[in-house]
């Protein structure tokens, strides 16, 4: 596939990443108000137990899913028999984690209602293809149905949900996005399958295969999920997990800048690892670390400098704890786009599954330990102190797996002058901060002043990435 390609499957990206980063600025004020921090945690806490079976039924599904048809993606006899294959599969282990959820939740519990309407969001699991078109690196059918799906729900939103009982429809719409998102994708089939035969479909030689990526999958997932799941288990008052939930998920807006290009880079990076071409593969793997640390350093600092300013004005009354806690979980933009790279686009495509699910394990061990620990002393602060901890555990343990074949000093410092740039724009705000008393104000001029502050240092380090921007800005005046 052309380097054209690669650019306009970016670009396909690139524009769902910004309409991911600019909802949540729309709704999460609106629903941080409407449904009120207790709420949010209630939300929160049922969506993670559900989050265990939605994976325990999809196992490693999707990420292999998506290496294995960018393996086959030029054979069309193999690539229908692929498809059919693991969608049976999937179908299959569903059915089975749908109907443990329904008894051990759904049926009886103080939130039944709730995982009652979660199931729909088990249901829509079972139903998603996007693995496929993202193994043939037709980005645009994915983003375009992400995108669409996601302001139908923006809509309903604002239509349905006003006040805190509205918690049950809040929860249907979010499920109903992804049931209906996840069915739409199934129109485009036809176009890839017409007239092509299938013999003979085995769903055993995908078992111990999914089941490898599996372990990882579900490592990493309930490294993520473990924290809230636990505050929701030891601290009595959910307000608690809604400060936590509403810190994590701006952390999360920002850090799905710095991973946009990633999700386009997996399947290219399989597809390379298969033809043997070693120097390409580094080629894109500098790239992406280079990518990461222009966008990681200003956003982490960023982020730090207004969140006293922001989360008042973004969240309302309710969120007291919510800026700290931004603060101690803000270096995990960083440390996840390190990961990102490490992990998600080298191990995985280049089936070094192992190496990936013990950074992620020890991660997980470290967080639950230390979880137990901190959670009852310090609630959501130890939670979100442990995650970051846990974090730069996993980076440490994947840059030492990768040593061998990727000069990890040589991505490290590609690194220095963003950071010398970031520090520099992190001073120029907190002078701000000092003389400039209006939070609105504040936070406006912090962004304009130390955005410019960035691009100006890196400009004079002579950073190829700002001084295209700024050439092709001259021109464009001239």
């Amino acid at each position: 596939m052309e380097k054209t390609s690669l650019k306009k499957n970016y670009l396909y990206n690139l524009i769902y990443q910004i309409i991911i980063l600019i909802l949540p600025i729309i709704t999460t004020p609106y629903i941080s108000r409407a449904l009120g921090a207790t709420n949010i945690g209630i939300y929160s806490f049922t969506v993670s137990i559900v989050t265990y079976f939605t994976l325990f039924g999809s196992l490693g599904v999707s990420l292999y899913g998506q290496r294995e048809i960018a393996y086959v993606r030029d054979d069309k006899e193999k690539r229908k028999k692929l498809f059919l294959e693991i969608v049976l599969f999937r179908f299959i282990t569903l059915a089975i984690s749908m109907a443990v959820f329904f008894f051990t939740f759904a049926l009886n519990n103080e939130y039944q209602i709730y995982y009652r309407i979660l199931l729909l969001y088990l249901l829509a699991a079972s139903f998603d293809i996007s693995w496929f078109f993202q193994g043939l690196e037709d980005f645009k059918k994915t983003v375009t149905r992400n995108v669409v799906v996601r302001l139908l729900s923006v809509l309903c939103i604002f239509i349905f949900v006003k006040k805190p009982s509205d918690l049950a429809k809040y929860l249907l719409i979010y499920s109903l996005a992804d049931l209906l998102g996840n069915l739409s994708l199934w129109f485009y089939l036809p176009k890839y399958f017409k007239g092509i035969p299938v013999k003979h479909v085995n769903l055993k030689r995908h078992m111990i295969p999914i089941f490898m990526l599996f372990i990882p999958q579900i490592a990493i997932k309930l490294y993520n999920t473990v924290d809230k799941t636990m505050l929701g288990y030891i601290i009595h008052d959910k307000s608690e997990l809604g400060n936590y939930e509403e810190a994590n998920k701006l952390i999360n807006v920002l850090f799905t800048i710095v991973s946009s290009l990633g999700i386009v880079m997996v399947p290219r990076i399989a597809n390379v690892f298969a033809s043997g071409d070693t120097k390409k593969l580094n080629e894109y793997i500098m790239k992406s670390f280079r990518f990461v640390f222009f966008l990681a350093f200003p956003i982490t600092l960023g982020i730090i400098t207004v969140s006293k300013e922001f989360v008042p004005i973004f969240l309302g009354d309710g969120y007291e704890k919510c800026y700290l806690i931004v603060n101690i979980l803000a270096p995990i933009i960083l440390l996840c786009g390190i990961t990102n790279v490490i992990g998600t686009q080298y191990l995985l495509p280049t089936k070094r599954q192992k190496e990936y699910t013990i950074s992620i394990l020890v991660g997980l061990i470290f967080n639950v330990a230390f979880n137990a620990i901190l959670i009852p002393n310090f609630g959501a602060y130890g939670a979100a102190l442990m995650t970051t901890f846990a974090q730069t555990i996993v980076m440490i343990i994947q840059c030492f797996y990768i040593k061998n074949d990727i000069n990890i000093r040589k991505a490290f410092k590609e690194g220095i002058n963003y950071a010398i740039a970031g520090i520099i724009m992190f001073i120029v705000c907190i002078i701000i901060g000092l003389f400039i008393h209006s939070a609105l104000l504040s936070i406006l001029i912090k962004m304009a002043l130390g955005g410019l502050t960035y691009a100006i240092v890196l400009f004079f380090l002579k950073d190829e990435y700002v001084k295209i921007f700024f050439i092709a800005l001259a021109k464009k005046i001239g």
